[in-house]
């Protein structure tokens, strides 16, 4: 065999072995990757809610174990009716905190246009249909210092405790300012809006519009629970 292709030989076994290899990381990643994306996201549904402090470094075991106790994930369908997720129903996902066998809150997840890209979050609303309990964003492209603060614990925890009705009851969603609350909304409006972010007009803008959106399609819901306590399907 010449030089050539002694050459030509050992590049193609080189790269034989190298795709072995990349393969077989990539599948045995995958499982990890994909656990990692599950947690992610019960981490997020239980920051919503208050079960998990910003920042929080717990062990990826005791997220798993505190979201199975406290978390169960269903579907709405369009009358706000709760249905067994795998029931082959189609609707609308939806989750509840769940205690002492009754949902406290419904966590409903956000995914809103941003000025350069998607948001992703969960809103979760108190049982009596009306009031936030909770607001978290786990993914997003808005500027960092800017509309990127939108990720920081200071101004989501400015959701909680507002208004996603007006003070006759009637729908109005939750927004952002265009400023300070107290110096840009009527009194009679200021608990449906929480501060802006200076210099994120546009965030803010889009952020308002994705989060009406998404009130609006779970309002069948919230109607329910405004209505009276709302029961979980049984035996799931």
């Amino acid at each position: 065999m010449s030089d050539q292709l002694k050459s030509i030989a050992f590049t193609v076994a080189i790269a034989l072995v190298c795709s072995l290899l990349l393969t077989g990381a990539a599948t045995g990643l995958k499982e990890r990757k994909l656990r990692n994306v599950a947690v992610d996201r019960q981490k997020n549904i239980l920051k919503s809610v208050g079960l998990l402090a910003p920042g929080s470094q717990m062990a990826i075991a005791r997220i798993e174990r505190l979201y199975d106790e406290t978390i169960r994930c269903y579907v709405m369908d369009g009358t706000g009716r709760i249905v067994v997720s795998d029931s082959g129903k189609d609707g609308l996902p939806v989750c509840f905190y769940v205690k002492d066998s009754h949902p406290a809150t419904y966590i409903l997840p956000v995914d809103s246009r941003g000025l350069w890209g998607k948001i992703h979050g969960y809103m979760a609303i108190e049982s009596d249909g009306k009031t936030v309990a909770g607001f978290s964003v786990y993914s997003h492209n808005e500027t960092p210092g800017l509309g990127g603060e939108i990720e920081k614990p200071w101004f989501q925890k400015n959701f909680v405790g507002k208004r996603i009705v007006d003070g006759a009851g009637e729908f109005t969603a939750v927004g952002i300012a265009k400023g300070k609350v107290a110096d840009a909304i009527p009194a009679d409006r200021q608990a449906n809006y929480v501060d802006g972010i200076s210099g994120a007009t546009l965030t803010g803008k889009f952020l308002t519009g994705g989060l009406k959106d998404v009130l609006s399609e779970y309002e069948p819901l919230s109607k329910r629970f405004r209505a009276g306590p709302v029961s979980l399907p049984s035996g799931s």
